[in-house]
């Protein structure tokens, strides 16, 4: 029987240092976070690499302990109000090979969090360049994007709330034009990321954003 990768201590950890946000208390508890986050997360992210390599070769899981997918825990507190040291969730992102590890190019991205897990993929807050090629291609290439619609998969996102400039108002994906983010996601419960099928179930959900990721890969010039 397949093992899990995640015990309930992950999550027991992660709320643990949601109500103990500083730096003393993770320095006493760092070795706990190595091993119910760090350790049991960079495993599956290399188990992840050989499931999602049958998918597509472009996509890649770096498991290295030095960083690789695995995103730090600590934050970014320069330009934010919110001092807190580190990060109350654990995540991974699997970026396009040309992209490196760059977060705002397509790719799949998973989330844990206490009652707020996910995971899936597509391009997150792209640069203008980025976005503007991927507008272009759902008015050049209709049939592609009504392709991608009709997996039925809820894309997510901010939009404008009028159509971007240089576009038709009256255009009949007007509604998509005005995305800003262009991502599909699929929830977990804490129990599924316990389970020990959880590797299945997140390569299913990034099966489920697939069209959408490959679309956006070739608006922006990437290889599938």
């Amino acid at each position: 029987m397949t093992t899990a990768y995640f015990e309930p201590d992950l999550f027991r950890f992660l709320k643990d240092l949601k109500r103990n946000n500083r730096k003393d208390w993770f320095e006493q508890n760092k070795p706990r976070y190595e091993l119910v986050v760090k350790r049991p997360l960079l495993r599956f992210i290399a188990d992840f690499d050989a499931r999602i390599r049958t998918d597509s070769r472009q996509f890649h899981a770096d498991a290295r302990p030095a960083g690789g997918s695995m995103f730090r825990i600590y934050r970014d507190t320069r330009f934010s109000r919110d001092k807190s040291p580190y990060k109350t969730h654990a995540a991974a992102h699997f970026p396009h090979r040309a992209a490196s590890k760059d977060v705002h190019t397509p790719g799949f991205y998973l989330h844990l969090e206490p009652g707020n897990s996910m995971g899936g993929g597509g391009l997150w807050q792209p640069d203008a360049p980025a976005l503007k090629q991927v507008r272009d291609r759902i008015v050049e290439r209709p049939k592609e994007w009504k392709a991608v619609l009709s997996s039925r998969t809820e894309i997510l996102g901010d939009s404008l709330k009028r159509p971007p400039v240089g576009y038709d108002a009256e255009h009949p994906s007007v509604e998509d034009l005005k995305r800003k983010d262009f991502y599909v996601m699929t929830e977990f419960t804490d129990r599924q990321v316990l389970a020990p099928g959880f590797l299945d179930r997140y390569l299913k959900a990034c099966r489920s954003a697939g069209p959408l990721v490959r679309f956006l890969a070739k608006a922006v010039g990437l290889p599938w």
